[in-house]
């Protein structure tokens, strides 16, 4: 594994076996790293990693502000993850490739795929996130860190980090900037100086940017609409990961298929056979 510095940032990222690019945006939410392919729930049953790099050339990453990736305090929205993606595609030096996302991952690949359709061979989506109680809940975990940092101080952030070691998505008093703050004392010096009328209206937006509706979220409609990339959704169902955001998503993507299996036949042979079935007529459809 090795880092690149995308938009002065750095990103945590490893290059997994050989053939075309696929870039991959981690599941996890918050905790969006390149461990969680192989340890959460779903992802640790199917093991993509273990199948896709015998064909693809796997591009997997730890999400800004998460693992050992870089940070930087601002209004954070799906184009800013997207443009991590395109910066570590342009630093290996592939104009496309096909995208993946799982979980919170999809929000990133549907925005990318909007932004760059020119750059984007396939969207495969596990799993999207959307509905009302994702909505609802992660707004909920915003608010819980700012009413914890108007009680007690940025300072009182970085000491909870320190002692608890939690990313956001485990402890949402320690804020959407926990990871960073845990491995990085320079950027936890100066997070700890900061106007907090000004850090709250940073987060405040962040969160209204990153979940305004009640679906999946990451791109507007209109936008996926006209996108002629082929697709295919897979669906979860329980309250992160509503079936409504996967059937939302195959409305909106015009050459979407999607896989109408229960999660309990969601296996390791079938995911792999589906998604490396999905890939190949992809290929072949934007290579004419």
């Amino acid at each position: 594994m090795t880092t690149a510095i995308i938009d002065g940032i750095k990103t945590h990222y490893d290059v997994l076996g050989s053939g075309p690019p696929l870039l991959m945006y981690a599941p996890g939410g918050f905790n969006a790293t390149i461990e969680t392919w192989s340890t959460q729930s779903i992802y640790a049953k199917i093991k993509l990693l273990d199948h896709l790099p015998k064909t693809y050339t796997c591009i997997v990453f730890d999400r800004r502000e998460c693992g050992q990736s870089g940070g930087r305090v601002e209004r954070l929205s799906w184009a800013s993850y997207v443009a991590q993606g395109k910066g570590l595609l342009d630093h290996l030096g592939f104009d496309r490739a096909h995208l993946l996302g799982g979980c919170m991952g999809c929000c990133p690949v549907v925005a990318f795929g909007a932004a760059y359709p020119e750059k984007t061979l396939s969207m495969v989506l596990w799993w999207p996130v959307g509905g009302a109680k994702y909505r609802i809940r992660s707004q909920q975990r915003f608010a819980e860190h700012l009413a914890f940092v108007r009680q007690h101080g940025l300072q009182a952030v970085v000491d909870l980090v320190a002692r608890s070691g939690k990313p956001f998505s485990a402890d949402p008093q320690g804020g959407p900037w926990a990871s960073v703050l845990k491995h990085d004392p320079a950027f936890a010096e100066t997070f700890a100086r900061q106007d907090v009328d000004r850090y709250e209206l940073i987060v405040s937006g962040m969160a209204r940017a990153l979940f305004d509706r009640d679906t999946a979220p990451g791109a507007e409609p209109e936008d996926l609409l006209r996108l002629d990339i082929p697709a295919l959704v897979i669906p979860g169902n329980d309250a992160s990961h509503a079936p409504s955001a996967a059937r939302y998503l195959h409305e909106c993507l015009p050459k979407s298929e999607y896989w109408n299996a229960p999660v309990d036949e969601q296996t390791e042979a079938t995911a792999t056979t589906r998604i490396l079935t999905f890939l190949e007529g992809a290929s072949r459809l934007r290579a004419t």
